[in-house]
């Protein structure tokens, strides 16, 4: 099931220095939303502020709000494990568990999350994650061996099967063919417009042909200059951020002029 995503007034900081102000943004079941701006305009900082994954760095806190389906996940109390099982991250960098088999990497996060879970359910999980995907006959053959002997679109996929095998409701993907080749790209964008029939998607790009290829909305973030917050400057439906944005600077940016 997937979920709408409605962030309020909110601001991330990194101990005393603010380093995304005011965002204001609803993120649609669903859909792939894209991020986009140049480097340091916190697009990142913002994305990980949607699972808390941004806590893993000391002094990191935010002001504002974040629901999800109308659970905010800042609230007193909130556990934010439980937070990440609902809302999977896919990174920059495949990082498969090196020790582990193709196999073992698609449970890593259902045994995480000490879920008890029988042979045959087990083994019904990995196909449906690794079909899920795009991975299943590529590799269906060879579970027991490590994920680390794959392809880095191949283990880039299989990151992915892992983040779907807990079964979220939002996956959230860090420039996730950044390191990939063109045609391990297109892999992973055919199985982005797959996956939002069941998940809710977004992604930070630095590639606008591949925002304006997956993306049903885009956010253009920027930032006035170095040891400023990065801020949410516009959102709308893609193919009006690419042809007609509201903001003279989305249409820099889009255009190549900056960034």
């Amino acid at each position: 099931m997937s979920k709408r995503i409605e962030v309020k007034d909110l601001n991330v900081y990194y101990s005393d220095f603010l380093a995304v102000e005011g965002v204001n943004i609803t993120i649609e079941p669903r859909t792939v939303t894209a991020l986009i701006g140049p480097s340091g305009c916190g697009k990142s900082t913002f994305l990980r502020t949607l699972n808390r994954m941004h806590e893993v760095i000391p002094g990191a806190h935010v002001k504002g709000e974040v629901f999800i389906d109308g659970n905010d996940l800042y609230a007193p109390g909130v556990d934010p494990v439980l937070v990440r099982r609902q809302v999977g991250m896919v990174f920059q960098r495949a990082n498969p568990f090196p020790t582990m088999s193709i196999r073992e990497n698609v449970l890593a996060g259902v045994k995480l999350n000490n879920r008890k879970i029988s042979k045959s359910d087990s083994d019904d999980l990995v196909e449906k994650s690794l079909k899920g995907a795009n991975l299943w006959n590529e590799v269906a053959d060879r579970l027991d061996k490590p994920g680390a002997s794959l392809s880095g679109g191949q283990q880039q996929r299989l990151c992915i099967a892992r983040a779907i095998a807990v079964a979220p409701d939002v996956v959230l993907m860090d420039e996730p063919c950044s390191a990939l080749d063109p045609i391990s790209t297109l892999a992973i964008e055919d199985l982005i417009e797959e996956l939002k029939q069941e998940y809710t998607i977004v992604i930070v790009t630095h590639n606008m042909q591949q925002a304006s290829r997956v993306s049903d909305k885009t956010a253009f973030f920027n930032i006035s200059g170095a040891g400023k917050p990065g801020k949410l400057i516009e959102y709308d439906d893609t193919t009006t951020i690419f042809s007609r944005p509201n903001v003279q600077a989305t249409e820099d940016y889009v255009s190549g002029k900056f960034g």
